[in-house]
């Protein structure tokens, strides 16, 4: 039942980057591409403010198809209510883009996708895309939102490659892998992209980055950079439920704020399906997902990334809800 809801929805990308990376660019490219599908576009156009309370929309709004059949919508109020009134044209489009401001924190429009029960059951995250300048992001490692919106992707294009040497490439992505172990990366000149590339991922899926790096899940495939960083933790053997459920509880009150993004696939007690689970900040959702295959090994996979994540103590306390013979063996 699950499946079939999610083959329902519709897909969502968040498009983020900071001032001038070149997002805007990538938007105008997925929209005259011959890709064949229609895109309905939420844009937030009101600068350095934050896209939770600045996202509006007139009664009588408008909309309108672009040249390959696009749908556009001018943003103005609240992004659920956008959503809500979009998806009564459900049959004009068959993605949702939303772009954010170079100054947005992409953490508000990730927690729509949980925190709305309509929002949840009509469309679904696919992937946030964050467009990295490559020869100007050195001068804004000070600015949170630049470094929040790495931290929060699960796909980011280094864009202007022509602009810097292979060195300096080399450095920059370094940098990018310890703040963002599990994000796909793209190296781009002026943000030319493939749309099948980027769109219709569900990278927004632990399983993705598996595929893209089969290693990355092992406790010392995490790297640190300054505060910002990414961890990785994987165990075998079987969760007790009620010490799950204290542990995130316990996780999520004393260092919510500093956890951006966390995903997971765990193995439950007395359960035949894997539970996958995702949240941003002091949000969480999880859910039954697929039967545990016969000859896959029921590993409990979790990856983190956050600010000071090395101080939470993560490992000790997750194999503090392992049932003890599992801890044992």
């Amino acid at each position: 039942m699950t499946v079939t809801t999610e083959r329902k929805t519709v897909p969502v990308t968040v498009l983020t980057g900071y001032l001038g990376s070149g997002k805007t660019t990538l938007l105008n490219r997925i929209l005259t591409d011959e890709h064949g599908q229609k895109i309905a576009v939420i844009m937030n156009e009101f600068g350095a403010v934050g896209i939770d309370n600045q996202l509006v929309i007139d009664v009588d709004e408008e909309i309108f198809e672009m040249n390959n059949g696009c749908i556009c919508c001018t943003v103005r109020g609240d992004l659920i209510r956008i959503i809500s009134n979009l998806m009564k044209r459900r049959d004009k489009f068959d993605h949702l883009i939303i772009e954010t401001t170079g100054l947005a924190d992409p953490a508000p429009v990730i927690q729509t996708f949980f925190v709305d029960d309509e929002v949840r059951t009509q469309v679904r995250l696919d992937a946030v895309i964050t467009v990295v300048d490559a020869r100007h992001i050195w001068q804004h490692w000070g600015a949170e939102e630049a470094i929040e919106q790495i931290a929060f992707a699960d796909v980011i294009l280094i864009n202007k490659i022509d602009l810097v040497t292979e060195v300096e490439l080399e450095a920059l992505e370094r940098r990018i892998r310890g703040m963002n172990a599990i994000a796909k990366i793209f190296r781009t000149r002026n943000a030319q992209i493939e749309t099948a590339t980027i769109l219709g991922m569900n990278a927004f899926d632990l399983n993705n980055a598996l595929q893209i790096d089969p290693d990355f899940l092992n406790e010392t495939a995490h790297e640190h950079d300054e505060t910002v960083g990414s961890l990785a933790l994987v165990e075998s053997g079987e969760l007790d439920g009620d010490k799950l459920n204290a542990w995130i509880g316990q996780l999520l009150r004393d260092h919510g704020p500093d956890i951006f993004r966390m995903k997971g696939i765990l193995n439950l007690a007395g359960e035949d399906c894997r539970f996958v689970f995702q949240g941003v900040h002091m949000l969480f959702d999880g859910c039954q997902d697929r039967p545990w295959k016969p000859d896959e090994s029921r590993t409990n996979e979790l990856v983190f990334i956050g600010r000071n994540l090395e101080q939470m103590n993560l490992a000790d306390s997750f194999r503090g809800c392992l049932i003890a013979q599992n801890i044992q063996s």
